[in-house]
């Protein structure tokens, strides 16, 4: 696929990049191969393909939501930047 150097300008106007001279016949060949390289992937034949959802038949393993007592609070603490009333103190985000 063939674009041209205003199509290339336009878009980096877009994405906000500010091109060098000097950069634009680069960026130009990069894109081009991109979307050569798509077009190639867009017209793969996948009509005899089986769907897949992923390429393996995994499924999400779940374990049980269970309450744990944490023996060493002290321990877990040690780290914490901010402790307070036996717990980790953190920076409030939202108002």
């Amino acid at each position: 696929m063939q674009v041209s150097k205003e199509e290339l300008l336009h878009i980096a106007k877009l994405a906000n990049l500010k091109l060098k001279e000097n950069e634009e016949d680069k960026y130009l060949i990069n894109l081009q191969d991109i979307l050569n390289f798509a077009n190639i992937v867009n017209n793969v034949p996948v009509d005899k393909l089986d769907i897949t959802i992923g390429a393996n038949e995994a499924k999400n393993v779940f374990r049980k939501d269970e309450i744990e007592v944490f023996e060493d609070n002290y321990a877990l603490l040690q780290n914490a930047p901010k402790q307070e009333n036996n717990m980790f103190k953190v920076p409030k985000v939202v108002n």
